[in-house]
């Protein structure tokens, strides 16, 4: 009879750390709203975020589902002006900023990244008779021009420091990338710089534009977090990863963008 009481005490204990444990591991994250994952986007961004009827989908929306999935969290996407989303992270509003969104050091100051899980492509749109042909014609001698982009971007960004700091261009700033693009079309600026996969869209929606087959930078994409909150980074980066290595992230890049 001790025998048996002695190996039901056992078995009890074994039970009792197996619960411990598997509470521990399966910690709930910290978020803005308990159970739910809030992703601030600019859905203005085809094919990375972009309305189709009353849902935000595209590549960025289509990696946070599989992301939030594998958390066990129900995604919410909160679509705002692209300025403000990492003001939106940093002020405690969403938990993380996805928004075809490069890694840079001034970005950097302010929010941690995760793995990169993307590249991008800053390019030129043009008219068709523009006497714009390549990117070194923005840097050419006695060269001036007026630039649109969105603001806050990375196009904003280099464009500023590359072209209007040397005073070789006057920057004209719009708070979504096809105001910039309609600015172009009825000649308001002579050229746009934004990210090649909208830029086909814009390009695709208004004869008359084309892209320069030179690329004006090459940047990573990555998702952005509070600086304070490296738990949810850590938990994000972690399932983003996995995501990578087994090819969906992949597949859905591809079921957006041809090869």
């Amino acid at each position: 009879m001790k025998k048996i009481i002695r190996t039901l005490t056992i078995i009890l204990a074994l039970a009792m750390l197996l619960t411990v444990v598997s509470a521990c591991s399966k910690k709930k994250l910290t978020t803005v709203e308990p159970g739910t994952l809030i992703m601030a986007t600019n859905a203005e961004f085809p094919p990375y975020e972009f309305w189709e009827e009353s849902k935000i989908v595209g590549i960025d929306a289509e990696i946070a589902e599989a992301i939030a999935n594998k958390l066990g969290l129900k995604l919410k996407i909160d679509d705002i002006e692209f300025n403000a989303i990492i003001t939106s992270v940093t002020g405690g509003r969403a938990d993380m900023g996805m928004a075809g969104m490069t890694v840079t050091e001034e970005r950097m100051n302010s929010v941690n990244f995760s793995t990169s899980y993307a590249t991008g492509v800053q390019v030129i749109i043009v008219r068709d008779d523009s006497p714009i042909t390549n990117v070194d014609d923005l840097f050419a001698e006695g060269a001036f021009f007026d630039i649109g982009v969105q603001e806050s971007t990375t196009g904003d960004i280099y464009t500023t420091g590359d072209l209007e700091e040397a005073g070789l261009a006057t920057i004209y700033r719009y708070s979504r990338g096809a105001d910039a693009v309609q600015a172009l079309v009825i000649g308001r600026v002579d050229c746009v710089v934004i990210d090649n996969e909208p830029a086909k869209a814009f390009v695709e929606m208004n004869p008359g534009l084309k892209i320069l087959d030179t690329e004006f930078a090459v940047e990573d994409y990555a998702i952005a977090f509070a600086k304070n909150n490296t738990e949810l980074r850590d938990a994000v980066d972690d399932a983003l990863r996995e995501l990578i290595a087994d090819g969906t992230v992949k597949k859905i890049i591809d079921k957006y963008i041809a090869a």
